[in-house]
């Protein structure tokens, strides 16, 4: 008789829309793993109890959407290099005993823009809008990319000097370029690659950013995806930009996660065309 599946879940507030059940199960058929997947939707005010109820029913372990990423970081006994370089956790690994944190968020953003976008960060000018759990696990991977520039831009500017901060006195930081904090009105222009890491998108609130931090030809990415990023990639558009959403970066992330917890590194590249035929068809 077979083995029960390991159960693992996306972990949020909100997770209706997430298509990360699709992913893990797609990379589950590939892989030969027994997984199942699911969603878990965590209170407000209820996200360790939640999460240590899932893990407490046999869990092996879950992915962490916003606002949770700070949250997961805490409830780690063991973090991964790059989860503490972001001080925020997006996969948690349920290990008897303990539990591991890690960020697969800035790992398969690096891995959208320059494997299936193909732009390379090496000496590229980086525009980070936001300074939240997305930008978090962001920053570390883009700047040992070999950014010759990151700007973390936010509205509140201290929030984005207090991330820039951290990384900087962090062990692990690998800065060959400039890594700075500014506000949303003074982050500069003309930039190679913006990626929005705010909530804007999320809220349905305007683009954050004035369009002169775009040039012809900047990459221009939202980390949402579907008609959350719609109204930001149609503004990159209309003013000389390539516009992205982030469901590369959603698939190459859930691969990292998926190779934390079972050992095996899926193929993303189909899955990702399966995923946007899926949702342009929805």
């Amino acid at each position: 008789m077979s083995a029960s599946p390991s159960r693992y879940a996306v972990a949020g507030n909100p997770v209706e829309h997430s298509q990360s059940p699709f992913i893990h199960a797609a990379f589950a058929r590939q892989t030969g793993e027994a997984v199942a997947y699911e969603r878990l939707l965590c209170p407000m005010d209820g996200f360790a109890a939640t999460v240590r109820a899932f893990a407490a029913a046999g869990a092996s372990g879950c992915n962490v959407t916003m606002p949770f990423k700070f949250e997961a970081f805490d409830l780690a006994a063991r973090k991964t290099a790059r989860a503490v370089l972001a001080g925020a956790c997006n996969t948690l690994r349920f290990d008897e005993g303990d539990w591991i944190g890690d960020n697969t968020d800035g790992a398969g953003l690096v891995r959208d823009i320059e494997r299936n976008a193909g732009v390379a960060l090496a000496g590229a000018r980086v525009l980070l809008v936001g300074a939240g759990g997305g930008a978090a696990g962001a920053l570390g991977p883009i700047a040992a990319a070999g950014a010759a520039e990151v700007v973390v831009a936010n509205r509140s500017r201290e929030r984005a000097e207090r991330l820039v901060d951290r990384f900087l006195a962090s062990p692990g930081a690998v800065t060959p370029g400039r890594v700075h904090a500014s506000g949303l009105d003074d982050c500069g222009t003309a930039f190679d690659v913006v990626v929005n890491a705010s909530a804007s998108s999320a809220t349905g609130a305007s683009v954050p950013v004035a369009e002169s931090v775009l040039k012809q030809g900047t990459l221009a990415l939202d980390m949402m995806y579907g008609s959350k990023a719609a109204a930001f990639i149609t503004w990159a558009t209309q003013h000389g930009g390539l516009g992205r959403d982030g469901l590369g970066m959603l698939v190459e992330q859930a691969a990292e996660a998926f190779l934390f917890w079972r050992g095996v590194e899926p193929e993303t590249a189909t899955v990702l065309a399966s995923l946007r035929r899926r949702l342009d068809a929805a």
